[in-house]
């Protein structure tokens, strides 16, 4: 292919993707409403990025309750971001618009990120002539997490990038990670191993990357509200974050066997802590962030304290590579590679388009499902030559 017939193809994809997101924006434009935006989880977001462009507590709940009811939240609960202020800067842009505008504003920026995620998941995968990475925008807790305006899609489209960037600029796979601060729970396993792997391969730029994008974040936060911390500390000690429930295997463990013993649901994480410490150790000669590294963020995910369905949005990768590995390895028949994968996709959205609460206790078996399906669509010991393709490069 010529040079300038490349250009011109560039050309013309790089034009269908703007007619196709200008088509998107009208029809939210037109369709949605501020309720529409007051009834999903996007509005806490929102709350708090209106009152630190405006020097005000981004955590103070009767601030937000007025806000979030003056676009609409009716009789529903306050919704307050319960996330650090090292990251805040993500939302920031949302205090430059009303309720309406700022959820077009979000929900256009989410599809562009899980669509980057999904392209850079084909990349990884050595990019095949299939069309299977397409899936991914099926994956169910993605599509929850676009419907209630969450912020798990920047978590994904963060660490697809930190998979690709890693092996040739560790610095920018750093930045990359910055938003994960947002929700540092969900990944403390992974954080863990991710700074002793740093250290043993002396990869101090990603460090260093990881860092200065955090550095950056705060500094924006600071300008505009430099008590961020003290109020943030406030709100965690409040009666409406120690009453939240989340559908976890943590949350039932201390349910079901003392209540008021808030450390048993951090006990699973501090055990996968321990765990992914000894799994990399044992594998750290032949580490492979690809392979080893899916299973460490999946392990954290079903062993974390606090989550919900759309921070599952995260494991695409490991599913989607999954997939790919199923269909590589030693599993030769197509339909018995995907039926488990498509039965446990189906009924995530029957649950999710049925309407289900997202603190059902039914949406419980959703994480353990992706691990077991990583497990089976995967070599045995995760040590067989895969989809090592620290290979799509940059």
């Amino acid at each position: 292919m010529s040079p300038s017939r490349g250009r011109g193809r560039m050309l013309a994809a790089g034009g269908i993707l703007l007619a196709g997101l200008s088509l998107l924006t009208g029809i939210f434009a037109v369709s949605l409403t501020p309720q529409n935006a007051a009834t999903r989880d996007f509005i806490g977001y929102w709350a708090a990025g209106q009152q630190i462009v405006h020097h005000a507590n981004p955590y103070d709940l009767d601030a937000t309750l007025r806000l979030e009811q003056a676009a609409g939240l009716g009789n529903l609960q306050v919704k307050i971001t319960p996330s650090p202020p090292i990251g805040l800067a993500l939302v920031v842009p949302l205090g430059f618009f009303g309720a309406k505008n700022g959820l077009v504003f979000w929900l256009i920026a989410e599809i562009v990120c899980l669509a980057a995620a999904v392209s850079i998941l084909w990349i990884l995968a050595g990019r095949p002539a299939s069309r299977i990475h397409l899936l991914g925008f099926l994956f169910p807790p993605a599509i929850a997490c676009i419907m209630a305006g969450q912020i798990g899609i920047f978590c994904l489209l963060g660490i697809t990038l930190f998979l690709w960037l890693h092996p040739t600029r560790p610095f920018l796979a750093g930045v990359a990670l910055l938003p994960v601060s947002f929700k540092p729970h969900l990944f403390l396993p992974v954080a863990l191993v991710l700074l002793i792997w740093v250290i043993a391969q002396k990869r101090f730029a990603l460090l260093a990357g990881f860092c200065a994008a955090l550095a950056a974040s705060y500094a924006i936060v600071l300008a505009f509200d430099r008590r961020a911390w003290p109020q943030y500390i406030v709100m965690l000690h409040s009666n409406l974050m120690q009453g939240r429930f989340a559908p976890t295997l943590s949350a039932y463990l201390r349910l079901d066997l003392a209540p008021s013993a808030a450390w048993l649901e951090y006990l699973p994480t501090f055990l996968a802590c321990l765990w992914a410490i000894a799994y990399f150790f044992t594998r750290r000669s032949r580490w492979s962030w690809l392979d080893h590294g899916l299973l460490v963020l999946l392990v954290s995910l079903v062993c974390a304290p606090y989550a919900w369905f759309t921070d599952e949005a995260v494991l695409l990768p490991a599913v989607l590579l999954g997939l790919y590995r199923a269909l590589h390895s030693r599993h030769s028949s197509i339909p018995l590679a995907v039926m488990p994968l498509a039965v446990f996709v189906a009924a995530a959205l029957v649950e999710l388009f049925a309407d289900v609460r997202i603190t059902a206790w039914y949406y419980c078996w959703t994480a353990p499902a992706w691990l077991a399906w990583y497990l089976y669509a995967s070599p045995q010991d995760l040590d067989a030559p895969s989809l090592r393709s620290e290979g799509g490069k940059p």
